[in-house]
């Protein structure tokens, strides 16, 4: 396909895009930075792309646990190039929407409900106003809402993509139950908004070696850096006792029989054994627990931010996110 006729349908070949690089550092001028409100009157951050004319569907994509959307510009940027209409959106209480706790950096929430409650209302607002078919995209802690959203029927996807999931932590080898029993004395013997891990000794800078748990590209990882230097609001630290509980309260409602057996919408998941952050065994067990999901299986060669590394890798999950986007497409019409 020649450049002129990509950019008149909307999809973009490897010649349009080499010709034409994603600045991960500047949001693109044809995109919108805007708000939603939630009913409680929250204020939560947007950013549209607005697609090809006509657009070959929608795509909403949510971020993980003390993230930004910022931080997944590429990704948006050629799924928009693609012909998609695509949207995505801050949890409240993350990015520049706010914060749910004590402080500017801690990670805190009284219940993972709350957001999913968010996500339904957001799913309302945005399937309205936007060409189907509807995808559902997301990362870490996005991939566990979206999967909690679904097995409660509060949204109706016509196809989800999750990027490393946390469809279950990884953390102590000890049952489930005990790690959430831990949790709960925690949040019983303190104060339940406070740090559950350490950070560093400065609030909010990073840590060292924080690179090594999430990607083995440093000039994407350097990314982040820079918007947090530009946008300090997007700043965040550890997540709170309360956070951690919630996490595991809602990760055992997930892996309650049945639950994740009666999602029926297709699902492509993206993970990783070499996962340090979620886990990759509970990502294969909910593959093969839902009806209709897609495992595509990453190793040493990838760490936590899938759609943040190294081109092999991510070209890889690129182009089988792509597959799966062009079956919804084409199930769609």
């Amino acid at each position: 396909m020649s450049e002129a006729a990509a950019q008149e349908t909307g999809e973009s070949s490897p010649e349009s895009r080499k010709a034409a690089p994603i600045d991960r550092r500047a949001i693109p001028p044809h995109a919108r930075e805007t708000v939603w409100t939630a009913p409680d009157g929250h204020d939560v951050r947007r950013i549209d792309w607005p697609g090809a004319q006509p657009p070959r569907g929608s795509i909403l994509f949510l971020p993980g646990r003390g993230d930004h959307y910022e931080k997944y510009l590429e990704a948006l940027e050629e799924w928009h190039r693609a012909g998609w209409r695509v949207t995505a959106s801050d949890w409240r209480g993350q990015g520049a929407s706010g914060r749910l706790g004590k402080d500017a950096v801690t990670g805190h929430v009284e219940d993972f409900a709350h957001w999913v409650d968010d996500l339904a209302h957001l799913w309302e607002l945005w399937k309205a106003e936007t060409p189907g078919p509807h995808i559902l995209a997301a990362h870490s802690m996005g991939g566990h809402l979206s999967m909690r959203a679904l097995v409660e029927r509060r949204i109706d996807p016509d196809a989800v993509v999750l990027s490393a999931p946390m469809l279950g932590m990884n953390g102590p080898p000890l049952p489930l139950p005990a790690l959430h029993a831990i949790a709960k004395t925690m949040t019983r013997i303190g104060d339940p908004a406070r740090q559950a891990w350490k950070w560093s000794e400065k609030p909010g800078e990073m840590p060292a070696a924080r690179n090594v748990l999430l990607t083995h590209d440093d000039e994407r990882y350097e990314d982040e850096i820079w918007w947090r230097k530009h946008r300090p609001e997007l700043v965040m630290g550890p997540a709170s006792w309360r956070w951690l509980e919630r996490a595991y309260a809602s990760w055992r409602g997930l892996e309650e029989s049945g639950a994740l057996e009666a999602v029926e919408t297709p699902v492509l998941i993206l993970s990783t054994s070499a996962d340090k952050l979620v886990s990759h065994s509970a990502n294969v067990r909910a593959s093969k627990r839902l009806p209709n999901a897609r495992l595509v299986e990453f190793g040493r060669e990838a760490r936590h931010e899938i759609l943040r590394e190294a081109d092999p890798v991510r070209a890889r999950a690129m182009d089988a996110i792509a597959a799966f986007l062009d079956e919804a497409a084409r199930s769609g019409n």
